[in-house]
């Protein structure tokens, strides 16, 4: 289980420094107030108040756990870390006094998708502590739950359910088993491993449709990097955007070129067609047409300076080059119009020469909060 060495450690810290909670009846107004003031906690810098009112929390009880989970709807990282210890105490605490955790009232809670992910998925752990059936009953059904952690669980499920099928040689049922854990899986590690069995089975799997990568682009470059100037220099693509247009490049005249990726996981390499080269700048550019006005998220990963717009403005960018680079590395909300929505990358490369400095790449996908591919309408 993935938060119980978290709660150890949050919830026995905490106890060494505030002391043991004894559970007492509280007014529900009073209750209110102190989550209160632990919720502010991202904003607050009164530490002596959030820890009086945790104690306070704690000492409500195990009656006030339901309660205590849902004040998490929402919160931020240091108010999550405060409520999350104070139910690991409070259900720490009844479980050595021998007394029973409200077990249907947790498992309502687990049951609302419109509560915390976070909050669920500890209402879970706790729930799983005293009544392991509690995964055989519930998980399953939570395939395309809001909650990516509970998901994976169902997920991993449906990967042993299909394995299963698999090793009886059904294949029938195994490939159909597979395919369900694939329409909930969101994790690269799940994904790749059903990609891979159902692909032995003879199956097609489209991976950058599944995530919703974008592979077709049209890109321009090299432009000029030396001494990292590149970054802040407005080169000609920052100003307009002619597809027609021809510009003087590092090397000389540049121009806009096609571009398909076909990677699994919508690598797009400016190496392949611009050259692999060193102290350059590139620009890749794509309309993405969505179908309706919508909030989305743009999932990038790359390992080299890189700017983003959206239809013109700035989103975001980033100065740094080869410190790593994974799926979803960076997460930026955005705002679509319905129709076309004009996307721009600038790519800038350094002048290292080690074997781990030659990636010129990125990849980005549009999906919503939950990782769910959000994909464009079809060209008219």
């Amino acid at each position: 289980m993935h938060f119980r060495r978290l709660k150890c450690l949050t919830s026995l810290s905490l106890a060494c420094l505030l002391g043991t909670a004894t559970a007492r009846a509280v007014r529900a107004d009073d209750l209110n107030d102190w989550l209160q003031v632990l919720q502010s906690m991202d904003q607050s810098q009164d530490p002596a108040l959030a820890r009086d009112a945790w104690k306070k929390v704690v000492d409500s009880g195990v009656d006030s756990l339901p309660a205590v989970l849902a004040a998490f709807d929402p919160v931020g990282p240091k108010a999550a870390n405060w409520l999350r210890s104070a139910v690991d105490a409070i259900a720490e605490d009844c479980l050595a006094d021998q007394r029973k955790l409200p077990q249907q009232r947790l498992e309502q809670f687990i049951t609302d998708t419109q509560r915390s992910p976070l909050a669920r998925r500890l209402a879970y752990e706790w729930l799983f502590e005293v009544d392991p059936t509690v995964k055989a009953r519930m998980v399953p059904g939570m395939l395309h739950d809001p909650s990516l952690e509970l998901r994976r669980d169902a997920v991993a499920m449906q990967i042993e359910a299909a394995e299963a099928f698999a090793e009886a040689q059904k294949n029938p049922e195994a490939i159909d088993g597979f395919l369900k854990a694939l329409g909930g899986a969101r994790d690269e590690d799940q994904v790749k491993l059903i990609a891979k069995r159902l692909r032995e089975m003879g199956q097609q799997v489209d991976l950058p449709n599944h995530f919703g990568f974008l592979q077709q682009w049209y890109l321009i470059g090299p432009f000029d990097n030396t001494a990292l100037k590149g970054f802040a220099t407005e080169f000609p693509p920052e100003k307009e955007i002619d597809l027609d247009k021809r510009y003087e490049g590092k090397l000389g005249p540049v121009n806009w070129t096609k571009f398909e990726g076909n990677d699994d996981f919508g690598m797009i390499d400016l190496n392949k067609p611009l050259g692999q080269l060193k102290e350059v700048t590139g620009y890749a550019w794509t309309v993405f047409n969505s179908p309706v006005e919508q909030d989305v998220e743009l999932r990038l990963g790359c390992k080299n300076g890189w700017k983003m717009w959206l239809n013109g403005e700035l989103l975001f960018a980033r100065d740094e080059y080869h410190r790593g680079m994974k799926i979803d590395q960076y997460k930026m909300k955005a705002h679509l119009k319905p129709g076309e929505n004009q996307i721009l990358m600038k790519l800038c490369q350094d002048k290292m020469t080690e074997s781990w400095t030659v990636e010129w790449q990125f990849q980005l996908r549009v999906c919503d909060a939950a990782g769910t591919a959000i994909l464009p309408a079809p060209s008219p």
